[in-house]
């Protein structure tokens, strides 16, 4: 695929090879203040992609170098997210400036460029995920507006639906059993939640972070009937241990 040079001085050496995809949206009011921003040494941040509303794909840090673009972070046992992964941002003014549906142009974008990075690095699908995924206290993008059933059937991450759960949907304050089997179940498939058995802060911002990615119909931080059922599919389809 074309990709437009527009080297970022924001990276530092891996130690380790890249096992994850972490999906962005820019957040910011265009394409080219985003990259400016990536690109600027003070602000010390960067991704090692840009995928422009128009579908064209700017190269900022090379894939074998760290780029700087998921900050306190956790997936699937490992903290140092930066370390172990490959960033795509996707320009979009994201919920603060005006959140919209990704272009047809830039998901087929995404959709070949995250097929082509998969050529040169061993990244499961369960390991394809986005920025809230890794940081759900802290980031909504890319949100519940990108395509990530269209991105799984392309053969680039998870997706499942099922019927919903018997159940009335259980939310913040919640204590038991159901709780702790449902923090277990976010823990299994990569959030870091700790089971507790005690509906808190943290375990309403996973349950949003999951539904923007998972169950994008309605994000309200409740686990209702769909959202477990949707969890437990992921699970059984990714054959979690």
């Amino acid at each position: 695929m074309d990709v437009i040079p527009a080297p970022s001085p924001n990276f530092d050496a891996r130690t380790t090879p890249p096992s994850i995809l972490v999906l962005h949206y820019t957040g910011m009011r265009s394409g080219e203040e985003a990259i400016a921003r990536l690109r600027d040494p003070d602000a010390r941040v960067s991704s090692h992609y840009v995928v422009e509303e128009d579908g064209r794909v700017f190269s900022l840090v090379a894939e074998e170098r760290r780029a700087w673009h998921a900050g306190v972070s956790f997936w699937r046992g490992r903290r140092n997210v930066n370390g172990d992964s490959i960033g795509i941002e996707i320009v979009n003014p994201g919920h603060e400036f005006g959140y919209r549906a990704f272009p047809d142009a830039q998901v087929a974008a995404v959709t070949e460029l995250v097929g082509d990075i998969r050529t040169r690095w061993a990244i499961e699908d369960r390991d394809i995920v986005g920025h809230a995924d890794v940081a759900p206290a802290r980031k909504e993008d890319p949100g519940e507006l990108f395509p990530w059933k269209r991105l799984a059937e392309a053969g680039h991450g998870l997706w499942a639906e099922a019927p919903p759960a018997p159940g009335a949907p259980i939310g913040e304050g919640e204590e038991g059993a159901a709780v702790f089997a449902l923090q277990a179940g976010f823990t299994r498939l990569g959030y870091d939640l700790p089971p507790s058995g005690r509906f808190d802060a943290d375990t309403a911002a996973v349950v949003r972070a999951f539904q923007r990615h998972w169950r994008q119909a309605r994000v309200d931080g409740l686990a209702d009937g769909e959202t477990r059922a949707r969890l437990i599919a992921l699970l059984r389809l990714s054959s979690l241990p």
